[in-house]
């Protein structure tokens, strides 16, 4: 993330001793740290909390996901065996053996255990600003349980505690409703406790709690305590929709009014294909990026999540949205000046003809070596526009037609296309499509409005609303831990 440094949870520096001079073997190490006594000062907390902010890089996989699994795009890249996880999903073909899905569950329970490991040692000390660390810890702990249960239904929960392996054999999945109870009873504290101006960049608020708040509740279909968590954000006015939405996605244009919370990038590490958990940079835009492609304004990459022809085909051809979403390569090269100096190269994987333009890599975007894997492109995780988004909807269920009809046309009016008059809450769905498509909803979205198998093919009602429990997971627990339906 960028400003933060990366944070061991155990630290312990050993101590070289000469077995041929007895006086240094009864010296104790000069130094020695470990989980139990780490939190002294308020300098140890907030280095716990760079690193419970630091999971968050992991993000880009529940972006590839959210789009891949839903009509938006397919998985692409090198051929159908290069991240195979991923065209499984595409396919909706997903098992128990997976590994995209088996980081989803590892990187969001390791988030999880250095948010908790803050918790846990709360009261060790007293300081100024101490609430507000706590505060920011359980809005992450909240964050990384909400991917979780909307990738995975039950699973175990766990509360201020870090757990040995004879434990982690016996704890069970708890209850879906469990899990959202906790999310909620944490950004509810959170956003009690948050400034509405984060601390530093990239770091949580009370909007951002809020916001995440009435999401968790939208997932449950409670739409008066979701409308009145948006309606909080709303009336804050902290934030605002950015002018132009085609370079609303621009490194040059972070931090923007239109930004509630997104997750900070840095290009100035290096970074490899060995650990992309490790990276600092972005992987998406270079994973996203035009394979072998020589000529202007973009720069090459994997050629992965290529958006489809429905999607292209959904948009208006009015709407400037679908053209800032979606890149058809072929159109834009013919509309440059020297077309035939242009080349790129189609990957094995499978080919659309688009690209994804929000998270794309750039030629005036670009990380250190390996570039594909070192953008600094932010991740939007929420936006105003998908609040206003949500708001609508909640209210819609909630029979205020009106009001959700204004808040859609503030969406559209930015876009600088005609408002409509909502005629059903397929309008709203449609929508959140327009505008959101690309950034990692599409999937989600059509599991909890009960659409998915009306959009997705290969989608199993009773079965792909989950994905399966990575079974590396489930016989780590001795089968402790039963898999979802259907796998």
């Amino acid at each position: 993330m960028k400003k933060y440094i990366k944070f061991p949870v155990l630290v312990v520096l050993a101590i070289l001793i000469s077995a041929g001079c007895k006086k240094f073997l009864a010296v104790d190490p000069p130094y020695t740290q470990d989980a139990e006594n780490f939190f002294q000062t308020p300098e140890d907390y907030e280095k716990a909390l760079t690193g419970a902010y630091d999971l968050l890089q992991a993000s880009f996989i529940s972006l590839w996901i959210g789009e891949i699994a839903s009509d938006n795009s397919i998985a692409g890249g090198e051929s159908v065996n290069d991240s195979q996880g991923l065209h499984q999903i595409d396919l909706m073909s997903q098992g128990g053996v997976n590994n995209e899905l088996r980081n989803v569950l590892r990187w969001n329970y390791a988030g999880i255990t250095r948010a908790n490991y803050i918790l846990e040692f709360k009261d060790n000390i007293n300081f100024n600003g101490k609430d507000r660390i706590i505060a920011e810890a359980r809005f992450l702990r909240a964050y990384y349980y909400f991917e979780l249960v909307k990738f995975f239904g039950d699973l175990p929960l766990i509360i201020d505690k870090r757990i040995g392996i004879e434990e982690a054999r016996t704890i069970p999945r708890s209850p879906k409703s469990e899990i959202y109870a906790q999310i909620e009873e944490d950004l509810i504290y959170a956003s009690s406790i948050l400034s509405t101006v984060a601390s530093q960049k990239g770091r949580a608020t009370k909007g951002a709690a809020l916001s995440l708040l009435g999401k968790a509740y939208l997932y449950q279909n409670k739409y008066t305590e979701a409308a009145a968590a948006f309606d909080q954000v709303i009336a804050g006015g902290s934030y605002s929709l950015f002018a132009d939405y085609t370079t609303l996605f621009a490194v040059s244009n972070e931090g923007n009014s239109e930004t509630v919370f997104d997750i900070e990038y840095s290009g100035l590490e290096g970074g490899g294909y060995g650990c992309l958990v490790c990276l600092e940079g972005n992987a998406a835009p270079g994973f996203h990026g035009i394979r072998q492609y020589n000529g202007p304004i973009y720069g090459d990459g994997n050629s992965y999540n290529l958006p489809t022809q429905a999607l292209y085909d959904a948009f208006s051809p009015i709407d400037p949205r679908r053209d800032a979403t979606i890149l058809d390569i072929d159109a834009f090269i013919s509309a440059q000046a020297n077309p035939e100096s242009i080349t790129y190269a189609i990957g094995a994987g499978g080919h659309t003809g688009y690209y994804n333009n929000k998270y794309i890599k750039r030629q005036g975007e670009l990380g250190l070596p390996d570039n594909d894997l070192t953008s600094p492109v932010n991740y939007k995780v929420i936006r105003y526009a998908d609040v206003l988004l949500m708001a609508a909807e909640a209210h819609y269920q909630n029979g205020n037609t009106s009001y959700a009809q204004q808040l859609i046309n503030q969406i559209r009016s930015r876009a600088g296309i005609p408002g409509i008059s909502l005629s059903s809450i397929n309008d709203i769905y449609k929508e959140r499509r327009y505008e959101l498509s690309g950034e990692g909803h599409r999937f989600f979205d059509l599991v909890r409005t009960g659409q998915a198998a009306t959009y997705i093919v290969g989608f199993q009602s009773g079965k792909n609303e989950l994905f399966p429990i990575p079974q590396v997971e489930i016989d780590l627990t001795g089968g402790n831990w039963s898999q979802n339906p259907g796998y």
